[in-house]
């Protein structure tokens, strides 16, 4: 490129650039001067370096993507994305955490601004994700859960990827052990409660609100059939002694009007058959847990009190990677045989 040709046509180095975000080297490799830059990236002007040697071709506010884009750009060839940054171009909500980098341990490029650099003797081979250089999703999880501050945002976010069937809990077990040690505890006591099959943060305080009931063996995520085996519902809790269903309506997994109805018609089917279903809202657990373990025993006396319906619960030895909730009840698949 001609020197001043890129002043006659900005568009130029916006078609050069990446998402907007082009590093300093190369605005002088097309000839763009260095006090070219320097002005342009006044306060006020039309560009703005986000980060050493990193300039945005406009003004304004970064995406998340463009930041990633930028943090690779800042540290070299050898980098990688991991962590919540890693996540979102992987597809997962996400939004608003720095751009974590993992590099060689021999680099001494430092963490900036946005850009938390992380070295380690594990540099994982990338996956190319939205034209980035990712982490493997299983690392890329971890390096997010090693991170969290709290034991329910741990939850959240590893429940997301099971739930969604992007990792198995062996996968993030594996990977665990085979990584530092450093900000392990939340990932490994989530991943023992995942291991147990529950897939939410509601759902894992209605397991501690069932652990204080008294209430016989509760098992979660479920498949329930009828007595010819036909699948009837996957109920969040389900105490297989009196047949009963404990769901919790959580907004955050049925925002739409489709998702709605198929949580009304699995109700009236578990209900069309005898089985007696308590629903609780997730705000309940939270702000009113006596009152819950209230309904939630009443419920039970009610199951108790009736014949018991002729359906069953199947509990595999083994399924995705997650162990049964309870070693006594692994050892049968079908918990209540149907006669």
């Amino acid at each position: 490129m001609r020197r001043g040709e890129w002043a006659e046509d900005p568009e130029t180095l916006l078609r050069i650039a990446n998402h907007e975000i082009i590093a300093d080297s190369t605005l002088r490799s097309v000839g763009v001067s260095g006090s070219a830059i320097h002005d342009r990236c006044r306060p006020g002007g039309p560009w703005e370096r986000v980060l050493p040697g990193i300039i945005h071709l406009k003004n304004g506010r970064l995406t998340d993507h463009q930041r990633s884009v930028a943090a690779l750009m800042y540290s070299g060839e050898t980098a990688v994305l991991t962590g919540h940054a890693a996540l979102r171009e992987y597809g997962f909500d996400t939004a608003g955490y720095e751009a974590h980098i993992l590099l060689p341990a021999e680099q001494r490029i430092q963490s900036k601004g946005f850009v938390l650099v992380e070295r380690t003797r594990r540099m994982p081979d990338h996956v190319g994700r939205r034209g980035l250089r990712c982490a493997p999703l299983v690392r890329a999880v971890l390096d997010a859960a090693r991170r969290c501050t709290t034991l329910d945002a741990t939850r959240a976010l590893i429940a997301q990827v099971v739930q969604r069937g992007a990792v198995t809990v062996p996968q993030l077990s594996e990977e665990l052990e085979a990584g530092s040690g450093r900000g392990s505890a939340f990932p490994r006591k989530v991943l023992r409660e995942v291991a147990a099959n529950v897939h939410s943060v509601p759902e894992v305080h209605a397991r501690k609100l069932w652990l204080r009931s008294g209430l016989p063996e509760m098992v979660f995520n479920r498949d329930v059939v009828d007595a010819h085996g036909r699948f009837v519902a996957r109920p969040d809790g389900w105490i297989d002694e009196v047949a009963m269903a404990w769901e919790i309506d959580s907004l955050a997994w049925h925002l739409s009007p489709a998702d709605y109805k198929r949580t009304l018609e699995r109700r009236t089917r578990m209900q069309g058959l005898g089985i007696i279903v308590l629903a609780t809202a997730p705000s309940a657990l939270r702000d009113s847990p006596d009152r819950v373990l209230t309904e939630l025993v009443r419920h039970f006396e009610l199951a108790r009190s009736r014949p018991r319906p002729n359906v069953r619960v199947v509990i595999p030895d083994e399924e995705s990677g997650i162990t049964a909730a309870t070693p006594s009840l692994a050892r049968e698949r079908v918990v209540h045989p149907v006669d």
